[in-house]
Parts: C-alpha cells; structure tokens; sequence
C-alpha cells in the first residue's frame, strides 16, 4: 500500500473511491495481499475566499505571483500552512498575508544583527554547565519546541502548531539578554537560533537558507540533519503548583518537578496560608492533578 494519501475533500468521491475498488478487486482475485491501498489519509480542506470556495469558475482565486512579488514565496507559504489545520478550511486573508511577512522579517533582522558577532561561537554540548535561569529557560524553550515541532511534523501534520511552536521560540529568543562575557550564554544562543533556522527551513526555505548562510555554514541547511532534542534540558527544575481548597484557589507552591504526591500533599498541607485556613480541620478528600494543582477537600 501507499503510506500516504493526501488528497482534497472533493476526491473521495472520485479518486480515492476508485483506487479503493480496484484494489478490493485486485485483493479478491488474490493477486495482491492487502485491501486498502493507502495506509494512511489525509483529506486536506478547501481554500475559501469571501465566504464562498476558491475556484477558477467562480472568478474568486488569488494570483500567487502577485503576493510572491510582494512578499516572496516563502510568506506565501508560512501563510498557507499556518492559517488552519491541513484538514480544515482556510479562510484567505489579506491581513494574514502580512502577518507572516511580519514574522519572518523579525526572524531576518535578528540573524543578521547578531550572526556576525557569534557565528564563530563553537557549539560544545559538554560545556552546558552552570546555566543562568535565564539560560536554563531558553535551552529548555529550543528543546521543548523541537520536541513539539518534530511531533507536530511527523506524527499529526499539525504544520500551524509548528509553525505557532516557532513563533514563541522567536519571541523567547528576542527577550534573551545575551552577555558575550559568557561563553555558555552565547552558547545557549547560538543552539536556539541555529535550531529555529533548521526547523524553519521546511515551512520557509529560501529565507531560511540565507540566513543559514549568514552564519558562515557552508553545507545547504537541508544537509543538515534534522535536530533532536535532548530529554534532559526538556525538563525544568522546578514547576510552580496551585493548591486549592474546596477548588478555590488559596496558595501557590514553587516544587521540583519530579516531586512524588507523598511530597507534595505534605508540603501543600504544611503551607502557612493552608494551615491557617485550616486551623486544624482534617481534609475528607486531596485530589492531585500531576505538575498542576492539589485541591484539598473539607
């Protein structure tokens, strides 16, 4: 079988009906030893423009050449795929074409503002010791976002998330106060900006290989291999939990994030806004939602 199908809804009247009855066909005479003929199906949605579907009969398409001569084809591009789900309709808007024009230009003025004075930084894994907070938070955004883009690629076609993912890596790096003083902040920035590019590089290939190139880097970024992120940096020290009573919310606790429930229905209890509200009144019920809350019942 095919691994992938990916066709509009109005193929599965057409298309996709046929390949399946032939295919049945070919099964029952048994010269073929599958039933289906694609292993996986994707029916993207339509385009649609001021309320009706975007076709040449209707007069109502977009020439892309004009948006590509404004904007360049990899807008176009970010705009597509970010607008809706593939398996949605995508409602076309003018406002979102500059949008995402808007958004690849911030990532374009931060490469070339910053390239030339750490495209020589050499990344060294071993040397990510003795992390800021501010470092440990951008290394854990770069990893969690790879983590999430990877998935968002790969596993669901979820290009907008993706795309939303690298939105707020951009913005995480945009706030980072970088100190060239420290070789393992500058390091830190380099990987998030470098890592960003690569997982850009499918949505927006063009700008993401001159940018790729800003950084002195002489193979294609599509020689590259695909990143993959490191479980350890995915995690964060410390997760802040809500503690409730009666599911009122009445004190917050900063935990380490691997703490056990034991742990953590002590240290809820022990709290001294808890034990005041308490006063001494013994809970019926602690209910634990992991990493989020503990909503003590009386």
């Amino acid at each position: 079988p095919v691994d992938q199908y990916i066709g509009g809804i109005e193929h599965a009247v057409l298309h996709l009906l046929y390949a399946r009855f032939f295919t049945k066909v070919l099964y029952d005479l048994y010269l073929i030893p599958y039933d289906e003929p694609f292993t996986r199906l994707l029916t993207q949605g339509m385009v649609i423009k001021d309320g009706a579907k975007m076709s040449k009969s209707k007069g109502n398409v977009v020439d892309p050449d004009t948006i590509i001569e404004a904007y360049g084809a990899d807008t176009a591009r970010i705009f597509i795929l970010f607008a809706a789900p593939p398996e949605k309709d995508l409602e076309w808007s003018d406002e979102g074409i500059k949008g995402s024009f808007r958004f690849l230009n911030r990532i374009y003025t931060l490469i070339g503002s910053c390239a030339p004075e750490i495209k020589n930084t050499q990344i060294d894994n071993s040397k990510f010791t003795g992390l800021t907070e501010e470092e440990k938070n951008l290394r854990w955004k770069t990893h969690t976002t790879i983590k999430k883009i990877t998935a968002d690629i790969e596993d669901r076609y979820h290009f907008n998330t993706a795309i939303s993912g690298l939105m707020e890596l951009l913005n995480e790096i945009s706030d980072f106060k970088t100190d060239i003083t420290r070789i393992q902040n500058i390091m830190v920035y380099k990987e998030a900006l470098e890592n960003m590019l690569i997982l850009l590089s499918p949505f927006a290939p063009h700008i993401s290989e001159e940018m790729w190139e800003m950084f002195s880097h002489k193979p294609s970024i599509f020689d590259v291999a695909w990143p993959e992120y490191n479980e350890e940096a995915t995690l964060k020290s410390e997760i802040l939990v809500v503690i409730q009573i009666n599911g009122k919310v009445r004190s917050k606790l900063q935990v380490a994030e691997n703490i056990d429930e034991k742990t953590l229905t002590t240290e809820a209890l022990n709290d001294e806004k808890i034990k005041t509200l308490l006063n001494g009144t013994e809970p019926k019920k602690i209910v634990i939602v992991p990493k989020k809350l503990v909503n003590i019942v009386i």
